[in-house]
């Protein structure tokens, strides 16, 4: 959601490193709500497409993937190639950020998969007003949410891989810092044969905390209400079907 440039480094990478633990995660997280859509599914920074396959198979209903990094469109539309017909033809590929999309009252449901840190604060406004733009009346948004505060020194988040391609080991370290008051995370890849490095890439990504109160905050400011989220590990807002579900929402009540 961010230049042109975007994941220019992270996309060779992505799914050998990554691929098969987000589509587990996408499965346990989205599977549920996206059965229960009708209308529409919005993926919103849909990268390389783990999600959007898993919304496609959980769901009859068309999906909105939207990927403005080149580098990652061209990883999803490599996946989408490879789904069957009835799926494929069921997406729709949107090549600009969301609030560009002009998308209104077409989905039921939204979901934002390590999206919404990578969002600066008036990019993060501008893509809640656009959801709720974009949902119908009773739709629901998923998403991860930022981390909530700074952490105050830098941390080793661990390690991505090894896997095995051919005779090459492929693999990534993962560490973050405080950086100018963003949280800066650096993946830095290596493909190894026996034991020697053959090449080496990093790319950073700068992330934005907002703690749970201004999130809540910023999706009322839209219309969209805090509700019981699926998993601990996501926050799900709904947009009111009717004036009485706003005024129970504006009493304090969800669901």
């Amino acid at each position: 959601m961010g230049g042109n440039d975007d994941y220019a480094v992270s996309a060779e990478f992505y799914d050998i490193l990554q691929a098969e633990t987000d589509r587990r995660l996408a499965e346990r997280r989205f599977t549920q709500a996206a059965a229960h859509a009708r209308h529409a599914i919005l993926d919103i920074g849909a990268g390389t497409g783990i999600v959007t396959e898993v919304l496609l198979r959980a769901s009859s209903a068309p999906v909105h993937a939207v990927e403005p990094a080149p580098a990652m469109r061209a990883a999803l539309l490599s996946r989408l190639a490879h789904l069957g017909a009835d799926q494929r033809t069921r997406v729709t590929v949107h090549p600009e950020p969301v609030d560009t999309t002009g998308l209104t009252a077409v989905a039921d449901l939204a979901v934002a998969s390590n999206v919404i840190a990578s969002l600066d604060p008036a990019t993060r406004r501008a893509t809640w007003k656009a959801i709720a733009t974009a949902l119908l009346p009773g739709g629901l948004l998923l998403f991860d949410p930022p981390p909530p505060a700074l952490p105050t020194e830098a941390e080793t988040l661990g390690k991505l891989g090894p896997v095995r391609v051919g005779p090459d080991l492929y693999s990534a370290d993962v560490t973050r810092r405080p950086h100018r008051g963003v949280l800066r995370t650096a993946f830095t890849y290596r493909v190894e044969r026996e034991q020697e490095v053959l090449r080496e890439a990093r790319e950073e990504f700068d992330q934005w905390p907002a703690s749970p109160e201004l999130l809540a905050e910023e999706l009322h400011d839209q219309g969209l209400y805090l509700v019981q989220a699926p998993g601990a590990d996501l926050v799900a807002a709904r947009r009111p079907a009717t004036a009485d579900a706003l005024r129970r929402f504006q009493h304090g009540a969800s669901g």
